[in-house]
């Protein structure tokens, strides 16, 4: 079987960042995205919609391993209309993944599906993969998210779904918005500051998936997060400290509310609410970690 892995929901920070890790492993790349087709440093494009079964399906057919990052951004004010596009895009793109996978003559090997930490809501409780789940849009999108996954048995194709964190890296992610306010000295304690940030580095998450491709014992859910998450207040405190910058003001939840709202255009849920969470399965399995501190990891990204 060719070393073929098909990206959906490839184009995007994370996906692009792992296209470029498997590349450098030896693999060949296939991105499904809405994008024209098209041939690009070596990574061939397919077009698709996320929902119905067509040419693209093909692409799966033979592949090695299939790996699902689609989903509408949940980077957005959370009206009616893109409550439903986020839920809909994530569980119609499951589905049309799995039928595709069903009617392949060559099945992948695995299917490793993308999920999120925020099944666990917003809680300072320590989570684990055993964890009770939180409540919440968030949390729910996440409930359905995993049910639809594990929903279908692929008799023939390990499923591995990882619960992603705060995953940090250069030119984009979830990183780069937080850099732009510590550069213009607005990079203090958000709201709390309590709110926890399971960070990690995006070479860890990287290597967290291609161990999910090669490790034939890796199934069901892992925490696909660093072992050592930090509190808003840490985290920011560190950035700065990183950066060159001096002491920022904080920036109370009224006024992270107005900002989100008026100025970013996305929920003030997203920077007001967080979650403590490690990686049990990943650590009990013997997964090494490259970075666990916060601060080399952020001076890594910042050279």
């Amino acid at each position: 079987m060719e070393r073929k892995v098909v990206i959906a929901g490839g184009s995007g920070f994370l996906g692009q960042s792992l296209s470029a890790f498997l590349i450098e492993k030896g693999y060949k790349i296939t991105i499904i995205s809405r994008n024209p087709a098209k041939m690009v440093n070596g990574i061939r494009y397919v077009q698709w919609d996320g929902l119905h079964l067509d040419d693209w399906a093909s692409e799966v057919d033979g592949s090695y391993t299939l790996v699902n990052f689609t989903g509408k951004s949940v980077n957005c004010i959370y009206t009616k209309k893109n409550k439903e596009e986020i839920i809909s895009s994530r569980i119609n793109s499951v589905h049309a993944l799995q039928q595709a996978v069903l009617n392949s003559k060559m099945p992948p090997k695995v299917f490793v599906q993308a999920g999120s930490l925020a099944i666990f809501g917003n809680t300072k409780e320590l989570c684990d993969e055993y964890s009770p789940h939180g409540d919440g849009f968030s949390a729910e999108v996440c409930k359905l998210w995993e049910e639809a996954f594990f929903q279908q048995e692929l008799t023939n194709t390990r499923q591995v779904l990882l619960r992603i964190g705060f995953a940090l890296g250069k030119n984009g992610g979830a990183l780069e918005p937080l850099q732009r306010l510590a550069q213009y000295n607005l990079g203090g304690t958000i709201g709390s500051g309590e709110q926890y940030i399971s960070w990690l580095h995006i070479d860890d998450l990287n290597e967290m998936i291609l161990w999910a491709i090669e490790n034939d014992e890796m199934r069901g859910i892992y925490n696909a997060t660093g072992p050592n998450p930090v509190t808003n207040k840490v985290f920011m405190r560190t950035l700065r400290d990183v950066m060159g910058k001096g002491w920022s003001p904080p920036v109370p939840a009224p006024f992270v509310w107005l900002g989100a709202y008026l100025i970013m255009r996305t929920d003030p849920s997203l920077a007001l609410s967080g979650r403590k969470c490690i990686p049990k399965r990943l650590i009990d399995a013997g997964f090494t970690f490259k970075y666990t501190d916060l601060k080399d990891a952020l001076k890594d990204l910042m050279v």
